[in-house]
């Protein structure tokens, strides 16, 4: 099942069918699915979302490193009040997801995240979008960017971005850039 058939945003009738390698169901999926299903239903569509827009940031660059990673599960078990191993399994859920579909979802479930979520929930989001991308001391222009669009498909001002990315100014890499031909 992939993500956006558990959101409930596939339609039968204009669906592309997965190929072998997306649709076959291992082990290992079919344990993070059963440990899912121990969540009420609207609290794993809104995890799943949070996480998969975490995902979208982290995978800007065509990768995970580890410390953006860790980091996102440390978010989605503490802002998701959930035990280490649901957050690992939700985390690689997304991130999976975001490998397999990220480009051409991720309009869609960021915009289901908006649909089901407080303003609030939505700037606290693009904080920890942040967080994420500044995870290995560095934020690229490829996150910065990703983080910009997020904070679009959220409805959330400029202003709101701004001040977001104010707290991680220092790990921008064109800023950091500007800083040292300046002192240099």
């Amino acid at each position: 099942m992939s993500i956006l058939d558990f959101l409930g945003l596939t339609q039968n009738d204009t669906r592309v069918t997965e190929s072998p390698a997306v649709s076959v169901d291992t082990d290992i999926t079919q344990r993070i699915f059963r440990e899912l299903e121990t969540l009420p239903e609207d609290r794993a569509r809104y995890l799943a979302t949070f996480a998969y827009v975490l995902g979208r940031v982290a995978h800007a660059d065509s990768h995970f490193n580890d410390d953006e990673t860790h980091k996102m599960q440390e978010i989605v078990q503490v802002l998701g009040h959930l035990p280490e191993t649901q957050a690992l399994l939700v985390v690689e859920i997304a991130k999976n997801q975001v490998r397999l579909f990220g480009g051409t979802e991720n309009y869609v479930i960021t915009r289901k995240f908006k649909e089901i979520s407080t303003p609030e929930q939505r700037t606290e989001l693009l904080d920890c979008v942040f967080a994420v991308s500044a995870a290995d001391k560095s934020i690229t222009v490829l996150e910065e960017g990703e983080a910009r669009r997020i904070s679009k498909e959220l409805g959330l001002t400029h202003d709101q971005f701004l001040t977001a990315r104010a707290v991680y100014v220092d790990h921008v890499e064109a800023l950091k850039s500007f800083r040292q031909r300046r002192n240099g």
